[in-house]
């Protein structure tokens, strides 16, 4: 059995795993799942979206590149508002799909960092945008994306450990 250097045990992401008998050692300085994750928190900040304000980091395999961001919110040129007020019928472009849209499709093991968990629609996308894991910090209403996403071998990981801490 491994061990999450983060403290987080359903992050299996390659950089948080130790081996096995390696003590883990003290978390003296945000991780950077975290900061992306407030990253993410951040973009949803943006959201013209009345009901639901989401916001979307994807980066390289490594952590190291932010790739694309995006949040949710009519298309580009449209009016900044839903286009109706019935709850999953507002219009808007999920914060995912605007991400996705954005970071490059040749690339694979990317992962991707979202204020909210996904939707079954964007859970099918980033499956096939060749993500390996996605942290959310929240649970959507509809636990049904984060069921897509484990069906299509993407590793899905409520992330809300270090919420309150390095503030």
């Amino acid at each position: 059995m491994s061990v999450a250097k983060d403290g987080v045990t359903a992050n299996t992401h390659s950089l948080n795993v130790l081996s096995d008998g390696v003590a883990v050692p003290p978390v003296d300085r945000i991780p950077l799942y975290e900061v992306y994750m407030r990253m993410a928190e951040e973009l949803a900040k943006r959201s013209t979206c009345v009901r639901l304000q989401v916001g979307t980091v994807v980066t390289d395999q490594r952590l190291e590149n932010v790739l694309a961001i995006g949040y949710n919110g009519n298309a580009r040129g449209l009016p900044n508002r839903c286009d109706s007020s019935v709850p999953g019928s507002c219009g808007c472009i999920h914060s995912e799909m605007n991400a996705l849209v954005k970071a490059p499709g040749n690339m694979r093991d990317k992962v991707v960092f979202i204020s909210a968990s996904p939707c079954v629609m964007c859970a099918k996308l980033i499956i096939n945008s060749g993500v390996t894991h996605v942290f959310y910090r929240k649970a959507y209403r509809d636990p049904s994306g984060i069921e897509v996403l484990q069906q299509g071998g993407v590793v899905p990981v409520q992330y809300d450990r270090w919420v309150g801490e390095w503030r």
